[in-house]
């Protein structure tokens, strides 16, 4: 599946058999240029059989499938070593229950393949971009989250918990020298951190994230909880990464 052109979405699942493949489906018509990459964090519903079976039909399609459960932060790692692998122009990242829309990646895409930023988040929280379909209560949550992730990491990045973004394989590769605090959706905050912190040019696109259609969300309290741990210990780390760009 390797092409230097290639631009990899990569797609951690767990329990997703309803909706995955409408969302392979969906990226894949976005462009030949794209390929899929799913990780599946061994999901007993029968997800990694799915994808196989789709991937027997379709050669941009593959699946790595991780034996144990072990969370968002490493099936992401996984995934990420995988598609650096390929040597892809452009490795995206994103949800698989179709809250990202597919047809947004090209906004997300164009910045790293001009050259001009190394990170691009897909934003809720710029002009331009909303959420659909979510109570007031999980709004005011995610928005909480962060602000509080901004302040306390003095950062620039309005929506860092966001999961639907795009990096240049050169700054993926330059973050993955040193391993991750996060495990669960605080990887997204950790990530979005390390790359300002190392010096990347991060820039954040409108999107809109629309509620899953089928299955359930993953959200709970305790997982906002435990990213704002996350987050306290990000500040008082030290030992940060050498700069991407001098």
């Amino acid at each position: 599946m390797q092409q230097p052109d290639q631009i990899l979405v990569v797609i951690p699942t767990y329990q997703e058999r309803e909706g995955i493949a409408a969302c392979v489906e969906q990226v894949l018509r976005q462009g030949a240029r794209l390929g899929v990459l799913v990780v599946d964090d061994s999901s007993p519903d029968g997800t990694g059989e799915m994808v196989l079976s789709l991937a027997k039909a379709n050669p941009r399609l593959q699946l790595l499938s991780r034996r144990h459960k072990g969370g968002l932060g490493p099936a992401y790692l996984d995934g990420f070593g995988v598609a650096l692998a390929n040597k892809p122009a452009v490795i995206v990242q994103m949800d698989a229950d179709l809250s990202h829309d597919p047809r947004e990646l090209t906004a997300l895409i164009t910045p790293i393949l001009l050259g001009t930023a190394d990170l691009v988040i897909g934003s809720r929280r710029v002009a331009g971009g909303s959420t659909q379909g979510w109570s007031r209560f999980r709004n005011l949550l995610s928005q909480f989250g962060s602000i509080y992730a901004q302040v306390i990491l003095r950062t620039p990045v309005k929506d860092s918990t966001s999961g639907y973004r795009a990096w240049s394989p050169a700054l993926l590769q330059h973050l993955s020298q040193r391993s991750t605090i996060a495990s669960g959706y605080g990887f997204q905050v950790e990530m979005a951190y390390r790359a300002v912190q190392v010096g990347g040019v991060v820039t954040e696109v409108p999107i809109t994230f629309r509620e899953r259609l089928v299955g359930r969300s993953k959200m709970t309290l305790g997982i906002a909880v435990e990213a704002a741990w996350v987050v306290l210990r990000l500040a008082f780390t030290k030992n940060p990464l050498k700069r991407f760009r001098a």
